[in-house]
């Protein structure tokens, strides 16, 4: 399943990526989080859940705002992306957006890599949603509110809850790959812990 916030196609698109990778049946559900601004991405975390997502709903929230994006499952903080704009890291800001959701076919690298094909005879496939919340914040208190949420959520126990899920539940990190970036890992990786 893909949930994401999309500008505009096109080779200079904004993407916030908030996905379901599929998986062999008993095996732990990854959670795919990624983040473009004018077309450059390349900047994919996975998590494994602590929980199994088919048994009960449970909330998948990305607070996004002009300082950072943070990416939450049940308002536990899983990822954070900080614009670094300073250091000259494209940060999504300046192209309207649009939230949608899929079940697409990626059995060509979202399933393990590619080694676990689609099984069409299990077609239909369904996704179920409830109590879907979407908000912009356009005035400065709406602004304040959405960063107090994410000072909040980062406070001592946010920080402490995503250094939990990032040492025991995270797959896969852009910022350890180098065999991906050989010439070097991209600068943000060497400014943010929680990136």
């Amino acid at each position: 399943m893909d949930t994401e916030t999309l500008s505009s196609q096109g080779p200079t698109h904004d993407e916030i990526d908030f996905e379901f990778l599929g998986n062999l049946s008993g095996d732990p559900y990854i959670v795919h989080t990624n983040v473009f601004s004018q077309g450059i991405g390349n900047r994919e975390k996975q998590f494994h859940l602590w929980f199994d997502p088919t048994k009960a709903f449970h909330t998948y929230s990305i607070v996004w705002n002009t300082q950072r994006i943070m990416f939450l499952v049940d308002n536990i903080p899983i990822r954070v992306f900080n614009n670094l704009e300073s250091i000259g890291v494209p940060f999504p800001k300046s192209q309207p957006m649009r939230i949608y959701s899929s079940l697409w076919n990626a059995d060509d690298w979202a399933t393990r890599g590619g080694l676990v094909k689609t099984d069409w005879t299990k077609a239909p496939f369904t996704a179920s949603y409830r109590n879907i919340k979407a908000s912009t914040v356009s005035t400065s208190t709406n602004s304040l509110q959405a960063s107090e949420l994410q000072d909040q959520a980062l406070g001592a126990t946010g920080r402490n809850r995503i250094r939990w899920v990032q040492k025991k539940y995270m797959v896969y990190n852009y910022c350890t790959d180098f065999k991906r970036f050989p010439e070097g890992l991209p600068s943000e990786c060497k400014r943010s812990r929680f990136l």
